[in-house]
């Protein structure tokens, strides 16, 4: 008896170019270019004229699963070349004024609860951080370094020791495209 394959067809949006070699998969489009290599166990993947085909040859749980993980990391490639994504955080503060300064690959989050000394938040990749006011704006092609470039910045102004129904200064994500 023949083993059940599970198979996935994901289209290729206009203006996307797709290189597939083997596990690996290049995608570029008009904001840059995503490279990523997916060496999951079981996992076939080929192209189909405008297509991308993906075939796993059994019906575990496990294997649907990084089925699906492939599918959404492919989508996500596509969207990220072409609009990109966007974190939008707002910065909160009572008696502090604090300040945010971007200098190279890391964010400086200063004066935040009347503290001397900066704290710092790691800017991950190729993703632009721009500061307006009250607002940061976090902006990238590649959805995880956008992701953890934001909640780094949100986890540098955590408070420790003290109530957060009190103590509710720093910077937190209100929005995301």
């Amino acid at each position: 008896m023949a083993a059940a394959k599970i198979r996935e067809e994901i289209e290729v949006p206009e203006g996307v170019e797709l290189k597939l070699s083997g596990k690996a998969i290049e995608v570029s489009g008009p904001k840059g270019k995503l490279a990523r290599n997916f060496d999951v166990p079981g996992i076939e993947m080929r192209m189909e004229g405008k297509k991308i085909l993906i075939e796993i040859s059994s019906t575990r749980r496990k294997h649907r699963a990084a089925l699906g993980m492939v599918r959404a990391r492919l989508v996500n490639m596509f969207k990220g070349v072409t609009t990109g994504f966007t974190y939008k955080l707002r910065v909160v503060y009572s008696h502090f004024p604090i300040t945010i300064k971007i200098e190279g690959k890391r964010a400086l989050i200063q004066n935040f609860l009347g503290e001397r000394a900066p704290r710092m938040a790691k800017i991950v990749g190729g993703v632009n951080v721009e500061v307006k006011g009250e607002e940061i704006i976090v902006q990238g092609i590649d959805r995880d370094e956008v992701g953890q470039t934001a909640f780094n910045i949100e986890q540098a102004t955590f408070i420790r020791h003290r109530d957060p129904r009190v103590f509710q200064d720093g910077c937190y994500i209100v929005g995301r495209a």
